[in-house]
Formats: structure tokens, C-alpha cells, sequence
């Protein structure tokens, strides 16, 4: 059997699967020229869907042509090293391995992942791989014409679409690189900037990445383009703290659309400027969750190498739904649905899969945890705690196989870690208190202008991330806004109905009464109070409907992934009040780039 003939066929469908990837990741462009998001919702899913497609292809494929219904092993050694020999000077050998990967494993069985059979170590290096052009462009401006050079830099790019005001923004974001430069430690008048070629689209935005490089030291930078009424575009800020950086990336983002040949290399330009994010992280944040998935994965398998602790449950409240377990060494907790749900739960283990999918494929506006799914995933045993173990069998026995010294889990989900949000507020003093509740309403109404109703609102089911943002991450209960109907308590109609113990109303299983969500908050008088003062609104059904006819009419609410207070609309018109009012009170110059509050 030819070797050669078995490594081209994968090949082969991973190119198609990448050319297919990349037309649609390259029609952002049009989509954003025409405002057109409820073509880029149905582009982003189409593109995760995908892989899953062009992997099935192969594999049907390959036992059609080649009758691979068992496997040899000196067979796919030597596919493998064919393999290897084909992905020379190709632009997303990387890429091709991960694929190579998935095409073996969906067709053998456990027992042969190794390293003899697939790419558990990479084979190639990707770390200076470029295209037939860089992968970012620099500029060398200098004080007196540094406004020059961001009109060059913003010419550069082909949007597709005018400037409302090119020399007014340009004068904005000339002012606020000054504000970077003058609180950049070792500022000298020797400067580069560095942005990468490519647009970063999504949602309602393109964004322009780059860096400000000074010695040896970068300062990232993110230029948001938006539309204005007219369809013109303005750039809506100069995004520059790590604080607003980082969100931008999150893990609960949907994924940008970035058109790349050479993946690797913009991976390569974002981790110099977001060294606190992994590989696994970058490319999963520019819609290549396999390969995400693939870095994880050998992150993961060296930190147990270099590490001793051992896996145990997780803090805070047990789960009726999901059992949870995490290495304390490690900022990641591992998830397992349970055999059985406990009432008042009456959801099934196929409706827990379709939630997460769910949430895998919807924008998740920051606000939901993305999460890595994996199969017949051989932990070693020794890394379990006693009582985990013993947990494991009590709770999932039909999801765990003890094979020799190692646990094997069937399917698992992996998510990062976060202070769940009913412990965190247990702990926090009066001003971080406030601040939490005030993140608890906002993630609440930021689900909701992205069509998700989180079902359960307590608060253990939310999560505090290291920035202090909150996370929802229980997703048995999510339901789609437009499929809930939000009503009001009916009034009793006499005593008997006043004095029930239950409700004497029907109740189905979509009906959502947003006057009982302070059951939700707590019982204590001071934490509703701190509600009330902040999400008074959410009480309402009014409130509610509203949202429901906006999303039905095709309108999303703008959910900004950086600080209101660092727009330019704020900024300036902030300041031409100030000027206005007390002349001697206020310059541009002057007006910092704050941290985003909670």
C-alpha cells in the first residue's frame, strides 16, 4: 500500500478545509461593509462546523480507497513520516498536523495515540514561518510628523468604506499615542510602530492590532473601526491598557475573522504583546479552536510532567448537573456531565451536550465561558485525590475506565477556573461588593442583548475572572430570549389563592417571571439593596419584551469590549464640556486612558 498516496489524501482535505475557511473568513470584510451581522452569525457557525465536516470527509475517503478498517502499525508510522516530507515549506504545517490528528484518531482506537501515530510533539517549526509578504508592517514616526503617519498607517488598510472624519481621527489617535508614549517607561524619541496587515473582524467591528515598540519593550494598542449612521466608518478609540487588551482576547469572546495564509505569524505578533496568553488561547481567539485544542492539550501533558499536586473537586457548591474537578497547579477545571441529575433537574445528558454546543456556536459577548470538549481523554492515576477518585465513581461511573495507571474519562469539558461569584462576594468588602453586583446585573443584561437568557441567575453559576469580570458558565438552563416568555405573577384572586404555598397559576416550562430574580440575589437585605440601586430594571417584564423585539426585529444591542470611558466620543466631548465650562480645567493632553472599572 502507498504510503505516500495515504498522506496526500489527508492532506489534500486539510487544504480544501483550509481554502473553505479562509473564504469565508474573508468575506468579513463584505459583511462589514454592508452591516450585515446576521450573515456574520450564520459565517461564524458555518466556520465551526466545518472541520468537523472535512475531517468525516477524509475519513470516508480513506477506508473507500484504501480499506483501512484495521490498523497497521508499521503502516501509519511510516504515513506519518510521508506526511512530514509533504508539509515542507507548506504555510500551516501546524494546522495539517492537528488535522492529521483528527483523521487517525476518529478512525482507531485509543490505544494508538501516540507519538508514533500521530503529532502529540510538533514536527515543524512555525516560529519565523512568514508568507510571501510580513506579517505586520512598521513605521518610524517621529514627534513633529506623527499624525502623518498614522494617516499612512490608517490608508493601509483596505476597509472598503470612507472615513467619516479621516483627519479628526486621525488628530484623536495621534493625541492618545502621545498619552502611551509619555507614560512608557524608557521613552526615547526612537520609537517603531507595529501593526499587523490584516483586519481583525468581529461582531460590528474591524479592528486594527499593532504595538508600539520602545527599546525592547512593546505597548499593544487596538484601534476599534465602527460605523456611523451614514455607513461611513470612524475609529471609536485607541484601546491600550492590558486590562482592555486582554478582553478583547478573552476566552468568553467570539471568534475574530482574521484573513491569514500564515496563522502562526500572527500568533507569534500577538503573543509578544499578550505574553499572559498561551498559543492554545491566540489561536482559538482567531477561530482555529483545533488547533487550540492541539496546543492545550501538550500544555497541559508537559505542565503534569513538571508538576506533583494532584486533581481534586473543585471549591464551592456541588453541581446537580456537572461534576467538576480541577489541579490546583493548573488554572483549569474539568468537567464531566453527571450519570444522574438530582430534582428539581429535568434535563437530559443530550440537552446538556446541545446547551454547550450552543454556546460554542452563539457570540458569547464576554460574558460566557468558552469551553474545550474532548473524548476518551487517559489521565494518570496517580494524579487523583483518594476522594476524588471515589467521587468519580459515585457520581460518573459509566464516564470513567480505570485501564492499568491511568483514569480514562469519556467525555469531558475543559473551561478556565473562576471564583465562583457566591464566594467571591462572601469575601468582599463594601466597595467590591458594590462592584460585583454591579458586574452580576451588566453580565445579565449583556446575555440578553446577545439572545441568551441564562435560565438559572444564582449566583454560584457565575464566575469572577482575574480582571474581576463576571462569567456565567452554568449552561444546562440557557435558553434563547425570543423562545422565553416573560411574565407577570397574576394578581391572587382571593385568600386561598394569597395564602398558597405554591403557585396556583399554570406555569410552562418556557415561562419566565423576572419579578422572583431577587430570590436569585440573596436573602440578605444589603445585597438586594445593592441590586436594586444598580438593575432595578431587570424586575421588569417590560424590560424584557423590549429586548425580545429587538433581537426579533434584527436589532443587538452593542456590547463594547473596552471601557465606555476610553471612547473618543466620551473623551473629547467630555472635554470640549470641561474646556467650555472652566477653559483653565481641562486639555485633551490631560485626559488619561483610565482602567475599566469592574
Amino acid at each position: 500500500m502507498n504510503v505516500k498516496e495515504i498522506a496526500q489524501v489527508i492532506l489534500d482535505a486539510f487544504n480544501k478545509h483550509y481554502r473553505i475557511f479562509l473564504e469565508i473568513t474573508k468575506g468579513a470584510r463584505q459583511r462589514f461593509i454592508d452591516q450585515d451581522w446576521q450573515a456574520d452569525r450564520a459565517a461564524s457557525q458555518q466556520r465551526i462546523n466545518l472541520y468537523s465536516q472535512r475531517v468525516d470527509e477524509a475519513c470516508d475517503q480513506l477506508m473507500q480507497r484504501f480499506k483501512l478498517e484495521q490498523i497497521d502499525k508499521s503502516l501509519w508510522k511510516d504515513v506519518k513520516l510521508a506526511y512530514v516530507a509533504l508539509l515542507y515549506e507548506h504555510r500551516q504545517p501546524e494546522l495539517a498536523e492537528t488535522f492529521y490528528n483528527s483523521v487517525f484518531t476518529w478512525s482507531f482506537t485509543r490505544r494508538y495515540y501516540n507519538n508514533d501515530n500521530i503529532f502529540v510533539r510538533p514536527s515543524i517549526s512555525t516560529r519565523y514561518l512568514t508568507g510571501s509578504r510580513p506579517a505586520y508592517t512598521s513605521y518610524y514616526p517621529t514627534k513633529a510628523n506623527l499624525q502623518e503617519t498614522i494617516e499612512e498607517l490608517l490608508e493601509c488598510f483596505d476597509i472598503g468604506l470612507p472615513f467619516e472624519d479621516f483627519k479628526r481621527d486621525s488628530s484623536r489617535l495621534a493625541d492618545q499615542f502621545k498619552h502611551i508614549l509619555k507614560t512608557t517607561r524608557k521613552y526615547s524619541d526612537s520609537y517603531q510602530i507595529q501593526v499587523l496587515r490584516p483586519l481583525l473582524y468581529r461582531n460590528k467591528a474591524a479592528y486594527i492590532v499593532g504595538r508600539v515598540l520602545t527599546g525592547s519593550r512593546y505597548r499593544p494598542f487596538v484601534i476599534p473601526l465602527l460605523h456611523n449612521e451614514d455607513g461611513k466608518v470612524y475609529a471609536d478609540a485607541l484601546v491600550s491598557h492590558n486590562r482592555d487588551i486582554t478582553n478583547l482576547f478573552s476566552f468568553a469572546r467570539a471568534y475574530f475573522m482574521v484573513d491569514t495564509g500564515v496563522p502562526s505569524a500572527i500568533v507569534n505578533f500577538l503573543q509578544q504583546i499578550l505574553p499572559h496568553k498561551t498559543a492554545a488561547d491566540l489561536y482559538t481567539s482567531i477561530g482555529l479552536q483545533k488547533q487550540g485544542k492541539s496546543e492545550f492539550y501538550r500544555d497541559f501533558l508537559d505542565h503534569l510532567q513538571h508538576s506533583s499536586d494532584q486533581l481534586v473537586i473543585t471549591k464551592g457548591t456541588l453541581g446537580m448537573v456537572m461534576t467538576v474537578f480541577t489541579l490546583p497547579s493548573y488554572p483549569f477545571v474539568f468537567k464531566v456531565i453527571n450519570d444522574r441529575f438530582a430534582p428539581p433537574k429535568q434535563v437530559t445528558t443530550r440537552i446538556v451536550k446541545e446547551k454547550y454546543q450552543l454556546v460554542k456556536m452563539h457570540d458569547r459577548v464576554g460574558r460566557l465561558a468558552d469551553t474545550l470538549e474532548f473524548s476518551h481523554v487517559a489521565l494518570p492515576l496517580d494524579r487523583f485525590a483518594p476522594e476524588l477518585i471515589e467521587h468519580l465513581k459515585e457520581r460518573i461511573p459509566s464516564s470513567i475506565k480505570i485501564e492499568g495507571n491511568q483514569l480514562i474519562i469519556r467525555h469531558l469539558y475543559i473551561e478556565r477556573r473562576l471564583q465562583p461569584l457566591n464566594l467571591f462576594v462572601d469575601d468582599a468588602g463594601k466597595e467590591k461588593l458594590e462592584t460585583a453586583f454591579i458586574e452580576y446585573g451588566n453580565a445579565i443584561k449583556d446575555l440578553a442583548e446577545a439572545n441568551i437568557f441564562p435560565g438559572d441567575l444564582l449566583l454560584k453559576n457565575f464566575g469572577v475572572t482575574n480582571n474581576c469580570r463576571v462569567i456565567f458558565y452554568d449552561y444546562d438552563e440557557i435558553e434563547l430570549m425570543v423562545d422565553c416568555n416573560f411574565r407577570k405573577i397574576p394578581k391572587p384572586q382571593n385568600a386561598q389563592q394569597m395564602m398558597a404555598s405554591e403557585p396556583w397559576y399554570s406555569i410552562s416550562d418556557k415561562d419566565v417571571f423576572p419579578e422572583e430574580f431577587l430570590l436569585f440575589v440573596s436573602s440578605r437585605p444589603e445585597r438586594r439593596a445593592l441590586f436594586m440601586k444598580h438593575h432595578k430594571e431587570l424586575l421588569d417584564v417590560e424590560y424584557w419584551k423590549a429586548v425580545q423585539e429587538r433581537i426579533r426585529v434584527g436589532t443587538y444591542g452593542d456590547v463594547f469590549p473596552y471601557g465606555q470611558e476610553i471612547r473618543f466620543k466620551n473623551i473629547y466631548e467630555d472635554a470640549a464640556v470641561l474646556t467650555e465650562e472652566n477653559p483653565t480645567n481641562a486639555t485633551l493632553t490631560n485626559n488619561p486612558l483610565r482602567d475599566n472599572q469592574l
